[in-house]
């Protein structure tokens, strides 16, 4: 008898060992953590809650419910794609897509858009949207940070006209461009040939300029010799040829003469 009451007693504590692990698994399984950055969307026998779980410890019942994590922090997305130039030679583009999800849009986005929401929303409105941009433009245009800042731009308009429902798009950036050989080498060619020109007309303004600047100089030799000219009396060289006689070390005397030329004389100190 005694051994039935202790196998008995046995059986009851091992359920109740059980019990409390089954009550602890459980537990933990429903027990789940909405870090910040993120929202939670509950799901509970295949049907989707509208509103979504904010960040925190949020419960749900296993195997009934599920609560999928909803990351709704700026995300970065980098896209290459080859488009077509408005005369059809082909570009190389590289791009990146700043966005956020919506966190009220959470659920709905869930209930509605199958898999990632990158690969079956965003990309493909990426690629139509820029090669619809790209060809508008001939391929020599996007040697232009104008240019591509431009389709940027445009390309971030046209993403939230058509995602604004889901997404907040926060920047597009066109990073790099590659183009065609014979393209890239016919603008160096034009840039080269536009500094060569641009050296040259330099040149011939600073010719110019220098010619000016001697006739200038030639201009003001010949007034100044004029002046010179006239300001020479009779009376100034017989004055000079006076001091001249007065002075010992003078190596050089004007003799005035009857023709009014003066005559010049060199002598030793």
């Amino acid at each position: 008898m005694n051994d039935i009451k202790k196998i008995v007693q046995g059986a009851l504590s091992f359920g109740v060992s059980l019990l409390i692990m089954l009550v602890v698994v459980v537990a933990f399984l429903g027990v789940h953590i909405i870090d910040d950055g993120f929202v939670g969307v509950k799901q509970t026998l295949g049907n989707y809650q509208d509103e979504e779980l904010g960040t925190g410890i949020q419960l749900v019942i296993p195997f009934l419910s599920t609560i999928t994590k909803v990351d709704t922090r700026i995300i970065t997305i980098k896209e290459s794609v080859k488009v077509p130039s408005k005369e059809g030679l082909i570009i190389s583009t590289e791009l990146s897509v700043i966005y956020q999800i919506k966190a009220d849009r959470a659920s709905e986005i869930k209930q509605t858009v199958s898999g990632n929401i990158e690969q079956t929303l965003l990309i493909p409105y990426i690629r139509t949207g820029i090669r619809n941009l790209a060809s508008g433009y001939d391929a020599s245009a996007f040697y232009s940070q104008d240019t591509r800042t431009e389709i940027a731009d445009a390309l971030k308009v046209k993403l939230a006209e058509n995602l604004d429902e889901n997404l907040i798009i926060v920047d597009v950036l066109l990073r790099e461009v590659t183009l065609p050989v014979r393209v890239t080498q016919a603008i160096e060619d034009k840039l080269d040939a536009e500094q060569k020109s641009q050296k040259k007309e330099f040149e011939l303004v600073s010719a110019e300029k220098d010619a000016e600047i001697e006739v200038v100089k030639a201009k003001g030799i010949a007034e100044a010799n004029q002046i010179i000219g006239e300001s020479i009396t009779q009376g100034y060289l017989h004055y000079r040829f006076i001091e001249g006689l007065n002075d010992g070390n003078t190596e050089v005397i004007y003799v005035p003469t009857e023709a009014n030329l003066p005559i010049l004389e060199a002598r030793n100190k």
